[in-house]
């Protein structure tokens, strides 16, 4: 299994945790680009998630969400 292939549930969740937390904001996803200073393209391919992603990209999302780490991580991120 390569490993992009072992990440997509990884990412996928994360992504969905992102949007989650997001709507959750009633912020768009231009807005959340803007608050952390990301592409919106990034967003969108992240919440979808398509790419891997950087911790310092996650940090930067989750300061501009304001949630803590728990809210966005996968249950299993260890």
């Amino acid at each position: 299994m390569s490993k992009s292939k072992a990440l997509s549930p990884w990412l996928k969740q994360l992504g969905d945790n992102i949007r989650r937390e997001r709507v959750a904001r009633e912020i768009t996803q231009q807005q959340l680009a803007e608050l952390a200073d990301l592409n919106i393209r990034n967003i969108q391919r992240i919440e979808a998630g398509e790419i891997d992603v950087l911790l310092s990209t996650t940090a930067r999302i989750k300061k501009a969400l304001d949630c803590s780490w728990e809210r966005l991580l996968p249950k299993d991120w260890h």
